[in-house]
């Protein structure tokens, strides 16, 4: 026993232990190389963004770790995608026993040209004995030891074939789907049983091609669900080639740069009040914020199924992901929204508490005024718009928010929900000319949740002419220097 194990390849513990971890199985057992290794021989290698992907690989929207990881990708032309697509195909079933794997894309050709040859590729930089236990077929790969538990099949997914991502049983699945912008809805539509079953992993690539479908709901109103990425071809080296071609033939800005180079989705759905590049833009920026005091919003739940919210923003910053409560009455929220003003150091306490009086609202602010918070109400269904483009102060609010993001000086931390909510409304024009923005009830009924915490981080705005003060010279060497 002990020859057998003094025997053993290099590889083979690596390999072993690589179920949960496909970066080690890529760079111990395939041996490609890490990002940003010398690589003098031309051999290999990861691009920054494939590094950090496959280590991430078992984390889920909020960076933690998941048995059931569901990663979106969007990218711009020549990124790589083949090359992680093909290189989870092998991973897979060579550290998985019991498991399936359906490798689709929107067409044949796809599959048949590009896919399914990068897999052969990949696989001739196995190990010999573990390549040599693979058996690479027409449409499908099998593990020869045990085909039948361990397998990864090739699937055309187009609206004649709703049932591409379906059929598939085993204690391990995963499902690859390439160019996932261009899949038809019913595809998904169908496959919603298969892609949320505990364990599978789901992982979608694609350029950005149009303003909607599933594909752009992973990125907006499921954003909380799917761990998303957005692959710039700027950033890749070898995929800048083509980046000055598009730039001549249909101009920075356009579309269609938007969708080959940027990896963002078009604007051809001008109707969305704040579009997901914006916000994506400004998580974790740096940015230089003035002296103004913080004010707070909160938006109180109407029904069971949603959540009373709490905002905080400080002029161009949001200085916290927003805070959600379920299932409290209005004295348990008037308790948890003044524990967190009594706990807030007096320099970051608000100057105004903004409530949205509709409903059940004007409990939380009575009661908060008795316990002298500076709490105000506001009512966003009824009051007129100060703006002569909106039509209602809950338009306004929208419409405030949107140019926050706009002016390209502004900073979120990373909040998945929020992200969610503030890129899933739409709007029209009234027949007086002034924007309307899609109504709550509508974007529940749509997306099947209320933007409780957009709204929450929209009612912020309503204070705005009250939050500037002049800077307080500190005594104390310790105070913040944006304190009132």
């Amino acid at each position: 026993m002990s020859a057998a194990i003094d025997e053993a390849p290099a590889w083979a513990g690596d390999w072993l232990a690589s179920q949960n971890d496909p970066y080690r199985f890529a760079v111990k057992v395939m041996g490609i190389l890490p990002y940003g290794v010398d690589n003098p021989d031309g051999k290999f290698q990861f691009e920054k963004w494939q590094d950090q992907f496959l280590r991430d690989f078992f984390l889920d929207a909020d960076g933690k770790h998941t048995d059931s990881p569901r990663h979106s990708i969007r990218a711009g032309h020549g990124i790589g995608k083949g090359f992680m697509l093909a290189l989870l195909a092998i991973w897979f079933p060579l550290t998985h026993f019991d498991s399936k794997g359906v490798v689709t894309a929107n067409s044949q050709s796809q599959l048949r040209d590009n896919n399914w040859p990068e897999l052969r590729k990949l696989a001739s930089l196995l190990p010999r004995e573990l390549r040599d236990q693979l058996d690479i077929q027409e449409e499908r790969m099998l593990v020869k030891a045990s085909p039948e538990m361990g397998f990864v099949v090739r699937r055309t997914a187009s609206a004649g074939n709703p049932e591409a991502l379906q059929g598939i049983h085993a204690n391990h699945v995963i499902y690859l789907i390439d160019e996932a912008s261009g899949i038809p809805d019913i595809v998904f539509e169908v496959a919603q049983g298969s892609l949320s079953t505990h364990g599978a992993c789901a992982v979608m690539f694609s350029n950005p091609t149009r303003p909607d479908g599933f594909f752009y709901d992973t990125h907006h109103k499921l954003r909380s669900r799917w761990r998303c990425l957005r692959v710039s071809s700027a950033d890749v080296p070898r995929a800048r080639g083509h980046i000055e071609d598009v730039k001549l033939a249909y101009g920075e800005g356009s579309n269609r740069w938007k969708v080959r180079v940027e990896g963002n989705f078009p604007t051809a759905a001008d109707d969305v009040v704040i579009p997901l590049e914006w916000v994506e833009a400004a998580i974790d920026r740096e940015v230089y914020t003035p002296a103004f005091v913080p004010i707070w919003g909160v938006d109180v739940a109407r029904f069971g199924d949603d959540a009373s919210a709490l905002a905080k923003r400080q002029a161009n910053k949001l200085l916290e992901p927003i805070k959600f409560w379920k299932n409290k009455d209005l004295m348990q929220l008037v308790g948890l929204i003044h524990n967190e003003y009594i706990n807030t150091h007096e320099d970051f306490q608000p100057k105004e508490i903004l409530i949205d009086v509709i409903g059940l609202g004007s409990g939380v602010l009575d009661r908060l005024k008795e316990l002298g918070l500076p709490a105000r109400g506001v009512n966003v269904g009824e009051t007129r718009a100060t703006l002569d483009k909106c039509m209602r102060l809950r338009d306004e609010l929208w419409w405030l928010a949107r140019e926050w993001f706009q002016s390209k000086d502004c900073s979120i931390p990373r909040d998945e929900m929020l992200i969610s909510e503030l890129t899933s409304p739409t709007y029209d024009f009234h027949s007086t000319g002034r924007i309307v923005v899609e109504s709550k009830r509508d974007m529940k009924e749509r997306s099947g949740k209320s933007p409780d915490g957009a709204d929450a981080f929209n009612l912020t705005f309503a204070g705005m002419a009250h939050r500037k003060q002049p800077l307080r010279k500190s005594k104390d060497r310790g105070r913040n220097p944006w304190g009132a």
